[in-house]
């Protein structure tokens, strides 16, 4: 039995890597004896109703006016936590991220004699500057018993830090092979949009930041179009960049070619990968920000696509350079350009890449695959703690 209280400030229905892992593993690992404190959000009441784990949701916002800003959120995860770990028998403690969750199960921990488990995901150990909050982090990433590093890239930026080589475990992080798989409907979807069937089609999904390339993916289908290759770009996601975004569709006269749909449902977005010839997220580094995985690289692989990802950050864990994909320059635009017109124009190659992902994806990144290792993080941790 895994007795664990489990600490996310993201988590389902919230979007996002983080949110998905912490509910994919752990559901996994156990039922009710698993407790995990999040963040009350729109839609929670109906994912927890059929969640097996026990959740307990706290109104985790920031309060502008107070310096710092997260005290109450700080202080409503404490006493929560330490309430719980008075009351339950708990094995160890798991943090999703150094800050906020992972300084205060580090201290719960400490007071209530267990180990505590963090996860370190790559972007956040590399964005928040070296001030009082990197120095929070990187205290609590180095008391940590053990550290959860989702990429070698992340594995590397810890042992920068600080923390003991010892106590670091990678592993990646998943995908539900029987959500994104391959084989699916795809009728309507490229109609929807008037896509030829004998047009290449190439998608995005992702929050709209700078760093996902996804301005960088509109120029070089601008440059494709102009060489004379029918594609399509067809982007996913909200967020900051939306209208910079919409403004270089108009500005590379890409209205029709290039189409944004905003928030996608859950169902459709492995339609989406299924009905693409190519999934594309040419990531880089802006500000020390880059990516420290890139989970929706095994999800389009799952569906058996090739994938185009940046070189920077921590994309060679989740995209095999030239046997699952490319990796190239996202800072180049001609890079990206190239990229995809290598596997846009050989479909030979591109299937046997599409191929490999998808059986890469069964047998290294399926969710049981990943609960499998955790699970045996969690044993390996009681037997040195009763020791």
């Amino acid at each position: 039995m895994n007795r664990l209280l489990v600490l996310t400030e993201l988590f389902l229905p919230t979007k996002g890597g983080t949110a998905v892992w912490a509910a994919e593993v752990y559901k996994r690992l156990g039922g009710k004896e698993i407790h995990i404190v999040t963040a009350d959000v729109p839609g929670a009441a109906e994912v927890d109703a059929i969640h097996p784990n026990s959740i307990h949701r706290l109104d985790l916002k920031r309060v502008p006016w107070l310096r710092p800003e997260s005290l109450v959120m700080y202080a409503r995860f404490f006493f929560k936590s330490l309430w719980l770990i008075l009351t339950h028998r708990f094995d160890a403690i798991h943090a999703f991220r150094a800050l906020p969750e992972g300084l205060t199960a580090w201290l719960v921990a400490r007071l209530s004699f267990r180990p505590v488990v963090i996860y370190a995901h790559g972007e956040e150990l590399t964005t928040w500057g070296h001030g009082r909050k990197y120095q929070a982090m990187q205290f609590a990433l180095r008391h940590a018993d053990r550290v959860i590093a989702n990429s070698e890239h992340t594995r590397d930026t810890l042992l920068v830090m600080g923390v003991a080589e010892d106590r670091i475990t990678l592993i990646y992080p998943g995908v539900d092979v029987t959500v994104f798989r391959s084989g699916l409907d795809t009728g309507g979807l490229r109609e929807s949009l008037g896509i030829g069937p004998k047009e290449k089609l190439v998608f995005s999904v992702g929050r709209l930041s700078r760093r996902k390339g996804f301005d960088q993916l509109i120029r070089a289908i601008s440059q494709l179009r102009q060489e004379g290759m029918p594609v399509h770009y067809v982007l996913a996601g909200i967020g900051e960049d939306y209208d910079y975004l919409d403004g270089l569709i108009s500005e590379h006269n890409l209205r029709g070619v290039a189409h944004m749909l905003g928030g996608v449902a859950a169902e459709d977005l492995p339609r989406w990968m299924n009905a693409c010839d190519v999934f594309a997220m040419p990531n880089r580094e802006i500000n020390g920000d880059n990516e420290g995985f890139g989970m929706v690289f095994i999800e389009a692989a799952a569906c058996g696509k090739p994938v185009l990802a940046g070189a920077a950050g921590g994309t060679g864990a989740a995209v095999l350079d030239g046997v699952t994909g490319l990796r190239v320059e996202g800072d180049s635009v001609e890079a990206v350009a190239q990229g995809l017109s290598k596997l846009l124009l050989n479909r030979e190659k591109t299937e046997e890449m599409g191929h490999r992902g998808w059986s890469r994806a069964q047998t290294e990144f399926a969710w049981e695959r990943v609960a499998t290792k955790t699970l045996a993080l969690s044993q390996k941790m009681t037997r040195s703690d009763t020791a």
